[in-house]
C-alpha cells in the first residue's frame, strides 16, 4: 500500500497486511503516547501527527518497507549520529524488516519532536 483512501487511522490499519499490522500499530501507539497535544489525521493517504504548524510526524506501509517520516530538520539534525546507522532519506526512515524496527529510536525522536516547536519541512 503506497497511499490509502481510508478516512481515519483505524481504517488505514485495517487495510494493512497481517505481516505489517502489528509493527505499524506499535508505531501508532508510540505516536499517541509521545505526542500529547498533536492531532492524529490522515494526510497524503497516511497517518500523520500535527500541530498548528502542520504535520511533524507521519508513517506508512510502503511496498518494500515501513516508512517513518520525521518532518522537522532540527530534530533530524539532533539525531544525526543515531540515524546514520539506518536507511534514511531526506525525511524518511525506512525499515525493510518490520521485526527490526528500532522502537527506542522512534520513541526518542517522538519525544524530541514533542518537546520543542519547529517548522516542518
Amino acid at each position: 500500500m503506497v497511499q490509502s483512501n481510508a478516512p481515519d487511522v483505524d481504517g488505514y490499519l485495517a487495510e494493512l497486511p497481517e505481516a505489517r499490522r502489528a509493527a505499524v500499530t506499535r508505531i501508532r501507539e508510540l505516536c499517541l503516547a509521545e505526542l500529547p497535544g498533536f492531532r492524529e489525521e490522515m494526510s497524503y493517504g497516511m497517518p500523520a501527527y500535527a500541530r498548528e504548524e502542520g504535520a511533524e510526524i507521519a508513517f506508512a506501509s510502503q511496498k518494500q518497507y515501513i516508512s517513518f517520516y520525521l518532518l522537522r530538520t532540527d530534530v533530524r539534525d539532533a539525531f544525526t549520529d543515531r540515524l546514520a546507522a539506518h536507511d534514511m532519506g531526506k525525511a524518511c526512515l525506512r525499515f525493510r524488516n518490520p521485526h527490526k524496527i528500532d522502537y527506542d529510536l522512534l520513541r526518542d525522536l517522538l519525544a524530541a519532536t514533542a518537546a520543542t516547536r519547529g517548522t516542518p519541512c
